[in-house]
């Protein structure tokens, strides 16, 4: 089993590099998930960490990961009341005609027996909010770093199709997966490149993540 690179770590803190297609949470078909790994996340520690908040399986990036209940509850407490900075980066799969923007629509769960759950903008939702800012473009698509001030599930890649009016490139809900652009996906292109814990008195967590190889495969860069 490869080991997960490791982004940030302190006595409270694990801050971890997830791969993508790794889910959180073991799949009900069977199949690895963060669990397999989390006894080797425990590096010494009598307890093995547990996760602060969610990526979906294909995001790759960084994942905060608590390494005693106290931390758990007060990380969990500063997602919560907004005080952590995301920075996701996304290919989008079209061209974006503006550079930079604020997308506020409020967000709902719906399930229908043939196509399953997904999230949609809906009035009477939960209010959600990601501000955004075009890096590249290439090839008729687009480098985009999001930077979600809440959290809803599913968040940015509903905003990208829903709020650009272009989903991410290889989204199988809210796009068309890897077809459609001209350029293959083997999975939604989203990737948690950076993260900012505040923790009161202490120096905050600080972590960020590479660009991922199928990204620069694209011919993007970050920065």
């Amino acid at each position: 089993m490869t080991a997960i690179p490791i982004l940030f770590e302190d006595g409270e803190a694990l801050v971890i590099d997830k791969p993508a297609g790794l889910p959180l949470d073991r799949p009900r078909a069977g199949g690895r998930s963060l669990d397999d790994h989390l006894e080797d996340l425990r590096l010494g520690f009598q307890r093995s960490p547990a996760p602060v908040h969610r990526l979906d399986r294909d995001t790759s990036g960084c994942l905060l990961l608590a390494r005693n209940r106290k931390a758990l509850k007060r990380f969990a407490a500063a997602f919560e009341e907004r005080l952590v900075e995301k920075r996701y980066l996304g290919v989008v799969a079209g061209p974006v005609a503006e550079d930079a923007g604020t997308i506020e629509l409020a967000l709902s769960k719906v399930s229908t027996q043939k196509d399953g759950w997904r999230m949609i903008p809906a009035r009477k939702g939960k209010p959600a909010v990601t501000h955004w800012r075009v890096l590249d473009r290439q090839g008729g698509l687009t480098l985009v770093e999001f930077r979600p001030e809440t959290g809803r599930t599913h968040q940015i890649r509903v905003h990208a199709a829903s709020g650009l009016g272009t989903p991410l490139l290889g989204d199988p809900v809210y796009g068309s997966g890897g077809k459609g652009s001209g350029k293959g996906a083997s999975r939604t292109l989203l990737h948690a490149a950076g993260l900012t814990v505040p923790r009161g008195d202490k120096p905050p967590i600080i972590a960020t993540s590479p660009l991922p190889a199928d990204f620069a495969a694209l011919g993007f860069s970050d920065g």
